[in-house]
């Protein structure tokens, strides 16, 4: 597995691990504390080494995980290297690798923008950089025919849970200080428990090949999430102050004024209107074909809610009080 000292990537070879199945985890940095499992340090950019990992280890399926996931363009489509070039290192990898019989290519929901619902595979409205980055990547596993195996694309919702981005973090932690507010009515979006993702990926390692191969599946929860409601159970869950909500013109106002502020070089002012329009735009995906091969999912929103707050809570220095709305919040 590519990417494995990533967020997703964790949890997969932690399940994949306790189960039984034996693992490589391939990541440029380091393994992540204790494993269960081999690991070998690579640079997906790195063909030649890519290769002869791949080769000695004699995979039957691999599940690629590793990219660039940031949104920080100011490198160009460039930075971005190890999204394109390293699909197709890759891909030259498994050619020359005979035991391998499957391979899943993770891709993203921002091949398309955001609020844009395509109307097939290869329909792409991607307006990032990151984005674009792995449109290419898409059409080279397409082009190559994922290297003459059984290959599917999976497309990541928002795929939140223990072990998340530090952007999200920042949310949590706002939520926690009773300092996160509901803009207007509720929105509706396409997000994924990483527990549920997990099994999702599980499943189409070891589904039929006929059901699997040459499609693309977006992974999460099945039904779209309510952004109120989850707020909601996360502030429950740490005992916070349930969100205030203000009205769409005021936020509208402050990201303005975000704008502002990020322009003068406070990058994590924590709204602009980049970031906004996120919180206001709906997207949801069809997940039907996914819920068709992969079974239903494991965790529900409440439980997956209980065991993020709970390692958020855990964390180093979690536990230090905040004076948040007139009150203490644990």
């Amino acid at each position: 597995m590519t990417g494995s000292a990533g967020f997703i990537g964790r949890h997969l070879v932690a399940a994949l691990a306790e189960r039984g199945d034996d693992v490589l985890g391939v990541d440029r940095g380091e393994a992540p504390g204790e494993t269960r499992h081999a690991f070998e340090r690579v640079d997906m950019l790195d063909a030649g080494a890519l290769s002869g990992i791949v080769a000695a280890h004699a995979p039957e399926a691999i599940c690629h995980l590793a990219a660039r996931t940031d949104l920080d363009e100011g490198a160009g489509l460039t930075g971005y290297a190890v999204n394109v070039e390293g699909v197709q290192n890759l891909i030259r990898a498994i050619r020359t690798t005979p035991s391998v019989g499957r391979a899943l290519f993770t891709s993203t929901q921002l091949v398309c923008r955001v609020g844009y619902t395509p109307r097939s595979d290869e329909d792409y409205q991607a307006n990032t950089l990151y984005g674009r980055s792995k449109v290419l990547g898409e059409q080279i596993v397409r082009r190559e025919d994922g290297g003459g195996v059984t290959w599917g694309i999976v497309r990541p919702t928002t795929v939140w849970g223990p072990g998340m981005s530090a952007h999200y973090q920042r949310f949590f932690r706002m939520i926690r200080r009773g300092l996160y507010v509901h803009v207007g009515r509720p929105r509706r979006k396409s997000f994924g428990y990483v527990g549920n993702v997990v099994h999702q990926y599980l499943r189409l390692l070891e589904a039929p090949a006929e059901r699997v191969h040459r499609r693309t599946f977006y992974v999460g929860d099945y039904e779209p999430l309510d952004l109120h409601r989850w707020a909601n159970a996360l502030a429950d869950a740490f005992g916070a102050r349930r969100p205030l909500t203000i009205p769409d013109a005021l936020a509208r106002w402050g990201a303005r004024a975000g704008d502002a502020v990020n322009a003068l070089g406070w990058r994590r002012f924590p709204l602009n209107s980049f970031r906004l329009n996120n919180v206001l735009t709906e997207y949801t995906f069809d997940l039907r074909p996914t819920r068709e091969v992969c079974g239903d999912n494991p965790y529900s929103l409440e439980a997956g809610v209980a065991a993020t707050a709970a390692w958020f809570a855990a964390r180093p220095g979690a536990r230090r009080k905040w004076w948040a709305r007139g009150h203490l919040v644990r």
